[in-house]
């Protein structure tokens, strides 16, 4: 079909009055579809249900040192489940504190200690006249949320193919002391899903930061969250790679099993340098005795190791890959030539990133929403809620089934050809 940006205003004219024809017929429809965030669906959830059985009334609930997990004790989690996480995280057991249901907590709770006592003997944030944040955008609206409730500055940092871009991110970081942080997501990034190329992590393990407690908040919440059987994207590990260039402290490594277990019901996990273990622990014991020592024990011994947590990854991948699937099947179908949007096409994470013509995305969505389908809300993916360009849309296909989906893809393209043609209309 001929590009939408090539057509003469009759023409414009004569394919809105179709879509709005179109658009009066699927209202009458009366559909209901949520894919606003990336919640596992019921077939995911089933896959843990065993889990629920790991245990009765006559189990034994000893670690393998012998601890009793129905008691105190293990601040920093039992050493079974420490391995298990330490294992998926990519990084040795002895930098792992396992905490409790979500790792999105920790993260609050490390910018909250950070503004609260500083960062290893650091001045407390809150002392400081300003302080500064990276975000590389589109991207988590929930990092942008803990950030900006505290009043830190947010700066945002374009994503390209391989990353963040590196450039802007060397440029803040080693000259504005006042840059205290950066959030990433390098795997499967949210809501991109692209994935930071090698070059990209060894050159945030090479930063030179003008300010001593400035800290790499590196969530990697989708490191064993495939799509793809014969496609797993792979990255160094930044740990490591920040102790081979003498900056072992500048990173903090979060993940948990949210969206291999049970969402709200898994367990999390940090992982960092040792001088920062210790830091940690001086608030942490202050603060809990001890995690939910039970769950993390059922986790173990359901998963056992490494490998039984990517077997259960494939399984997941083969209920979410359909979903993907018939998304992308319907953009390429109906919008590609059309010149009035562009999306990614993700090998692992929950999202896909679609990006409408500039300032038609609250458009779209609201359209979206008169049918019946709810999204993310536009801008959701920018610090205070504010794309520049009005264009970014975060697409959840987790939730709904593959028919649901298709369904839901249909509503949305017609709300995109409908919000382009009458973008280039006025």
């Amino acid at each position: 079909m001929k590009a939408y940006t090539k057509m003469s205003r009759e023409e414009l004219l004569t394919l809105k009055a179709g879509l709005e024809e179109e658009f009066r017929t699927q209202e009458a429809k009366g559909v209901s579809l949520n894919m606003a965030r990336g919640k596992p669906g019921a077939a995911q959830l089933a896959l843990s249900m065993p889990m629920l059985d790991v245990f009765n009334s006559t189990s034994d609930m000893n670690t393998l040192l012998g601890n009793d997990t129905r008691n105190y004790g293990d601040w920093d989690g039992i050493g079974e489940c420490r391995r298990l996480m330490a294992s998926m995280m990519e990084v040795k057991k002895d930098n792992v504190v396992v905490c409790g249901n979500s790792s999105l907590n920790i993260m609050y709770d490390t910018i909250v200690r950070s503004m609260v006592v500083g960062v290893n003997g650091s001045t407390p944030w809150c002392r400081l006249e300003k302080v500064k944040f990276l975000c590389p955008v589109p991207g988590y609206d929930r990092h942008f949320k803990i950030t900006e409730l505290f009043g830190i500055e947010m700066i945002s940092i374009p994503m390209g193919e391989s990353g963040p871009d590196m450039d802007l991110v060397e440029h803040y970081v080693n000259n504005d002391e006042a840059v205290k942080g950066i959030w990433c997501v390098p795997k499967y990034s949210n809501p991109t899903g692209i994935t930071y190329t090698d070059e990209v992590v060894r050159r945030f393990a090479n930063l030179k930061p003008r300010a001593k407690d400035f800290r790499i908040f590196w969530d990697n919440a989708y490191c064993i969250h495939h799509i793809y059987d014969e496609i797993h994207d792979t990255i160094p590990n930044i740990l490591e790679e920040c102790e081979k260039a003498g900056n072992p402290d500048m990173v903090y490594i979060f993940a948990s099993t949210s969206k291999i277990s049970f969402p709200g019901s898994g367990v999390s996990a940090i992982a960092t340098s040792l001088k920062n273990m210790e830091y940690l622990k001086k608030f942490m014991t202050t603060q809990i005795i001890g995690h939910d020592k039970i769950n993390q024990l059922r986790h173990v011994r359901f998963f056992h190791d490494i490998d039984g947590l990517n077997a259960h990854m494939k399984k997941h991948a083969d209920i979410l890959r359909p979903k993907f699937e018939a998304v992308l099947k319907i953009l390429e179908e109906e919008l590609t030539g059309l010149d009035i949007g562009s999306w990614m096409k993700p090998r692992g994470g929950y999202f896909i990133s679609f990006d409408a013509m500039p300032g038609c995305a609250k458009a779209v969505v609201a359209k979206c929403e008169q049918l019946g389908l709810v999204l993310t809300e536009a801008g959701a993916t920018y610090p205070y809620g504010k794309d520049p360009q009005d264009s970014n849309i975060r697409i959840a296909p987790s939730f709904p089934t593959p028919e649901e989906m298709a369904e839901a893809t249909r509503m949305f393209v017609l709300c995109v050809k409908l919000a382009a043609v009458e973008k280039l209309l006025q």
